[in-house]
């Protein structure tokens, strides 16, 4: 694994020789990931096939996605405080699907997982009012 840290300037067309110099020395095998917050601010030339090949949107947790997490965690397919998570969710909340699986993976217990993310949830509804 390779891991760059930038802490000097560097143009984009160094860092594009240096993105390409990786994938001539990697042969076939390669996975390079690149993350952002405005793609739209990316240079086309980042973002051309052979360079960034898939484009994954990382959005808020939906509806669908913590029913999968609170499955897959927990076990549960339906618990009573389903109703209020989702919705929370569904309405103005923007929560992370990491923010959501850290709550749930602090307990075993469903009762005292899900309570624990609607006590979060609240949390950090609240100083979103706030700001």
């Amino acid at each position: 694994m390779i891991l760059v840290s930038v802490s000097v300037p560097v143009t984009l067309s160094g860092f594009l020789n240096f993105i390409d110099g990786l994938w001539s020395s990697c042969g076939d095998q390669r996975i390079i990931v690149f993350t952002t917050n405005h793609k739209e601010k990316l240079d086309p030339a980042l973002l051309r096939p052979g360079r960034m090949d898939v484009h994954i949107n990382m959005s808020y947790c939906t509806v669908s996605g913590f029913r999968l997490m609170a499955s897959n965690y927990l076990g549960v397919s339906n618990h009573d405080a389903f109703e209020k998570i989702e919705y929370l969710i569904g309405g103005s909340l923007e929560i992370t699907t990491a923010e959501v699986g850290e709550q749930l993976l602090r307990f075993r217990d469903p009762d005292v997982a899900l309570g624990g993310l609607l006590q979060y949830m609240d949390l950090k509804m609240n100083q979103e009012q706030d700001q």
